[in-house]
C-alpha cells in the first residue's frame, strides 16, 4: 500500500492516510453508538414507531438538504478545514445527548425528546459536509489505480466501526446507563477531531477556472453530471430505492423491545449484526478486489439484501434474525464497494465534492429517509407486515433497474477506472 501512496517524501504521507481512516473509523463509531442510544431512549420515552421516523426525518432534512452546497463548499476550500468542522459538529451533538440525560438536570420528557432531534439534526448537518470531504481528501492520499483498493480498505474500517459502536452503545447503556454512554460517544469524536488535527498533508482547493456562469449553475453541476451519466445514476438509484424500503434499522428499537425481547444489549448487537457481516466481506473484498462482472454482482447482491430483509421480517428468533441482518450487511458492503468505486473512478477531480454530495443526498434519502418511511409504514400496517413489504420493493426494485439500465448490468470497473465509462 505505502508504494502507491504519493507523496513528497513516502514517509509523510503514509500516517495521514492512516490518519483519515481512524477519523473516519471513530467518527462512524460515535454516530453508530450514538443512533442505538437515540433510538433506544426515543422509543423508551414515546412507544411510538412514528417518533423513531422523526428522528430519521430530522437528521434528513440538513443531511440532504445542505448537500449541494457542501460539495460545493469542499470543492472552492481546503477540505481537511471541513472535515475538522464536520467533527466540531459532530461532536455537539454527542454533548446535546449527553446534557439531556444527566440526571441533575431533571428534564421531563418532552425536553429529552426535543434534545434527542436536536442532536439527530446536529448530526445530519455533520453529515452533509463529511462525505464530500472525504471523498475529496482520498484520492489527493492515493494515485488512481490504487483507488479501489483504498475505497476498499475504507469501507472495511467503516464496517468494523458499525459494529464496534452499536455493540458497545448497547452493552455501556445495559452495564452502566445512558449518561455514561453518551460520554463514550464524546469521548470518541475528541480522538477523532485529534486524528484530523494532527494530519500535516496541505489539500489546497482544485482552483479550476470555472466555466460555470453562475454560483447555481455551479451547486447544480454535480447533479447534472450524475444524472447524465449511464452508470452512476441508475446505480445510485438502485442504491437509495432498495435501502428505503428494505432497510430495518429504523425498526430494531420495535424488534429488540416488542418482538425479539432482547432490550438494550440486545438492539446493540442487532445494530451490529450487518456491519458484522459487512466488515468481514469488506476484509476479503479488499484483499482480493471485486474482481470481473462488477455490475452483475451488484445485482446479485441487491436482490440478496431483500431477501434477507424478508427472512428479518418473519423471524422470532433471536439467532436467526442476527444471522439474517449479518447477511444483509454482508450483500450491502459489496454493493456499497462497487457504487463508491464508481463514484470515485468517474469522478472528475474539479467536481469531485459536488459529485459526492450528491451521492449523499442518495445515502441520506435511503437511509434517514428510510427510517421515516419504516415509521409510517409500521404506524399504517404494523411493524412485520411493513418490513415484509420492504423486502418486496427492494427485489422489485433491483429487476426493474437490471431491466432498465442494460450498461449497469455490464458495468466494468477497469474500464471506469482506465476513464472509458461505457
Amino acid at each position: 500500500m505505502s508504494s502507491a501512496l504519493k507523496t513528497d517524501t513516502k514517509d509523510r504521507m503514509v500516517p495521514d492516510f492512516k490518519k483519515l481512516m481512524a477519523t473516519r473509523f471513530l467518527f462512524i463509531f460515535a454516530v453508530e453508538m450514538q443512533a442505538v442510544l437515540l433510538g433506544w431512549r426515543m422509543y423508551e420515552l414515546t412507544h411510538d414507531t412514528l417518533f423513531l421516523g422523526l428522528v430519521g426525518l430530522v437528521e434528513a432534512v440538513p443531511a440532504i438538504g445542505l448537500s449541494l452546497y457542501a460539495g460545493y463548499t469542499v470543492d472552492h476550500s481546503r477540505p481537511l478545514m471541513i472535515l475538522r468542522l464536520v467533527m466540531v459538529g459532530a461532536l455537539a451533538s454527542g454533548l446535546v445527548l449527553f446534557g439531556s440525560q444527566i440526571h441533575d438536570l431533571r428534564l421531563d420528557a418532552s425536553s429529552q425528546i426535543a434534545a434527542l432531534l436536536i442532536s439527530s439534526f446536529l448530526t445530519g448537518v455533520a453529515r452533509s459536509f463529511s462525505q464530500p470531504a472525504m471523498y475529496v481528501i482520498l484520492p489527493r492520499l492515493v494515485e488512481r489505480s490504487q483507488l479501489p483498493h483504498a475505497t476498499a480498505l475504507m469501507s472495511s474500517f467503516m464496517q468494523y466501526s458499525r459494529i464496534l459502536g452499536p455493540g458497545l452503545g448497547g452493552l455501556i447503556f445495559g452495564a452502566v446507563g445512558m449518561t455514561l454512554a453518551a460520554a463514550v460517544v464524546c469521548l470518541a469524536l475528541v480522538v477523532s477531531l485529534g486524528f484530523i488535527l494532527l494530519m500535516r498533508t496541505q489539500i489546497e482547493p482544485t482552483n479550476v477556472a470555472s466555466p460555470f456562469d453562475s454560483t447555481r449553475d455551479e451547486l447544480l453541476s454535480g447533479a447534472r453530471f450524475v444524472f447524465g451519466h449511464p452508470i452512476l445514476l441508475p446505480a445510485l438509484s438502485l442504491d437509495m430505492i432498495s435501502v428505503l424500503f428494505g432497510g430495518v434499522t429504523g425498526m430494531l428499537p420495535v424488534y429488540a423491545s416488542d418482538i425479539l425481547h432482547v432490550g438494550p444489549h440486545g438492539l446493540g448487537m442487532l445494530r451490529a449484526a450487518a456491519a458484522v457481516g459487512a466488515g468481514l466481506t469488506s476484509s476479503i473484498v479488499a484483499r482480493y478486489g471485486v474482481g470481473r462482472n462488477a455490475g452483475r454482482k451488484l445485482f446479485v447482491c441487491v436482490a440478496g439484501f431483500g431477501i434477507c430483509t424478508l427472512v428479518f421480517a418473519v423471524s422470532q428468533n433471536y439467532v436467526l434474525s442476527m444471522a439474517a441482518l449479518g447477511l444483509s450487511g454482508a450483500f450491502d458492503s459489496i454493493s456499497v464497494i462497487i457504487r463508491s468505486t464508481a463514484v470515485q473512478l468517474a469522478s472528475p477531480n474539479e467536481l469531485r465534492g459536488r459529485i459526492s454530495a450528491v451521492n449523499s443526498i442518495f445515502i441520506g434519502s435511503s437511509n434517514e429517509l428510510g427510517e421515516l418511511e419504516s415509521g409510517v409504514a409500521a404506524k399504517l400496517l404494523g411493524t412485520v407486515p411493513s418490513v415484509l413489504f420492504g423486502g418486496v420493493m427492494c427485489l422489485l426494485t433491483a429487476c426493474v433497474v437490471a431491466l432498465r439500465f442494460p450498461e449497469l448490468r455490464k458495468m466494468d470497473l477497469e474500464k471506469l477506472q482506465a476513464g472509458h465509462a461505457k
